[in-house]
């Protein structure tokens, strides 16, 4: 499956076509080589491009791919409804597929198994008796099915998650020097002029389709803000189909209700959440299922206050305050009512809504780099600090900045407090370390973790 890229240039917009490659191609094939291999889930989102990514995997690393998909093959359940041996499931597999499943060469591939509760129970079965076999699985609602209370394999698989197109993955195609220009570096100082504007230019177009890659691919191939605003709107109707197919119908409009009020929650200077942003007279216990359930589904991150930034920061949750942050800052943008023509606006784009895109497109890196659990810190009205970070031994504050104006009373409130050994600011400005203050460009985000190493 190919994907178009394009860059923004002297009013139009260029065309390349090219393949979109996945960084957890890489981990997938570790996964592959691994002595103990267990039975593989491969979790994320609807449209994230789970799908294609195992598919192609498979094209590459095996001789043979056979591929089940439970939500088209409904019948497909009743095999593993019957028995739970191994053997004879894959003999009944073999039959459909259409020819017999040799463990040595062949990937079996279940996609969408949160359709049968009893296809990821014999995933045990698997891993004990049959270990010989290549399997991974895929769902968008794995999560929802974990915490079902179904019979679940619990130590019997491995996992991997897969995020949104994230810009270094979108860069890497869209400009192939640009890309290997910024992962070469190895010192910690400016960016040429004529680097950094192109880089902030890819940026912008990034903001605009987000991590979708069908929302890459339509609106790069038809050059149609019209047919981006359709696909995104056609995203955001499967992610709402989900919530009528997979829970209570008197819980629907609860989770429509939260889904609905993210971007006006990011819209606020204080972007805690609110029930009573939802709905006049929402009350906590009535919406928190609802809430953990779009967590589960992939569709929000949930970033929790800490009292203060001591090791583990878990230790230190305030349960009771929390920001909620979209999957994809191209959803993000879809569902604010933002027409895609903002990207001619200039760097306009990242402080619209009070900066809540480029929070949340920091975010989404910092989740796919760091993992899901995530932080910020507050102090009443007097100080807040986006994001903190536990990176190794560290407790680092960052700040996000959408533009270039990088005054902040905030972090200087959080260090004069805790004094912190590296402070992380994103903004607009150019990569710098002075002190104990590391100033990355937002278009270096996916980048953090190697600037970190290079540091410490």
């Amino acid at each position: 499956m190919y994907y178009v890229i394009f860059y923004y240039l002297c009013g139009e917009f260029k065309l390349i076509a090219m393949n979109i490659e996945r960084d957890l191609y890489k981990e997938l094939a570790q996964w592959k080589s691994k002595k103990n291999r267990k039975p593989l889930l491969l979790q994320g989102a609807r449209q994230v491009g789970k799908t294609w990514l195992i598919k192609n995997f498979g094209e590459k690393e095996y001789k043979h791919v056979a591929y089940f998909n439970f939500e088209e093959q409904i019948e497909l359940k009743q095999f593993f409804e019957l028995t739970k041996q191994a053997n004879r499931i894959i003999d009944n597999l073999s039959i459909v597929y259409g020819r017999t499943i040799n463990p040595k060469d062949t990937l079996i591939i279940f996609d969408e198994i949160q359709e049968c509760n009893e296809a990821i129970n014999s995933l045990k079965y698997f891993n004990e008796n049959a270990p010989e076999y290549s399997i991974i699985s895929s769902g968008s609602l794995l999560g929802v099915s974990l915490s079902s209370g179904k019979s679940f394999p619990v130590g019997q698989v491995d996992f991997l998650t897969l995020y949104p197109v994230s810009f270094k993955e979108f860069l890497a195609k869209a400009d192939q020097n640009l890309y290997k220009y910024v992962s070469s570096i190895k010192e910690v100082s400016p960016i040429p002029d004529i680097f950094f504007n192109q880089l902030i230019e890819k940026l912008r177009i990034y903001f605009i389709t987000g991590g979708m890659p069908e929302a890459i691919k339509t609106i790069l191939e038809d050059n149609d803000f019209n047919i981006l605003q359709q696909v995104q709107a056609n995203i955001i109707k499967a992610y709402k189909l989900d919530f009528s197919k997979h829970i209570r119908s008197s819980d629907i409009p609860r989770l429509d209700y939260i889904w609905s009020s993210i971007p006006s929650q990011l819209a606020k200077d204080n972007k805690k959440f609110l029930y009573r942003t939802i709905k006049s007279g929402a009350r906590a216990r009535e919406y928190e299922n609802a809430l953990l359930w779009l967590k589960h589904a992939g569709l929000i991150h949930i970033v929790n206050k800490v009292n203060k930034p001591g090791l583990p920061l878990s230790a230190y949750t305030d349960l009771s305050s929390f920001k909620v942050y979209l999957l994809d800052v191209g959803i993000l943008r879809q569902m604010s009512n933002l027409y895609p023509d903002i990207v001619k606006t200039g760097n306009n784009l990242f402080s619209e809504f009070k900066g809540a895109f480029t929070e949340n497109f920091i975010l989404q890196s910092l989740v796919s780099q760091f993992g899901t659990e995530q932080y910020y810190w507050t102090s009443g009205n007097v100080a807040e600090i986006d994001f903190v970070l536990q990176y190794k031994n560290s407790i680092i504050p960052i700040e996000v900045k959408a533009e270039t104006n990088i005054k902040s009373k905030s972090l200087i409130s959080y260090s004069n407090r805790y004094n912190p050994e590296i402070k992380i600011r994103y903004s607009l400005k150019n990569l710098s370390f002075y002190g104990d203050l590391l100033n990355i460009p937002l278009f270096m985000v996916d980048f953090t973790e190697g600037l970190l190493s290079r540091i410490k």
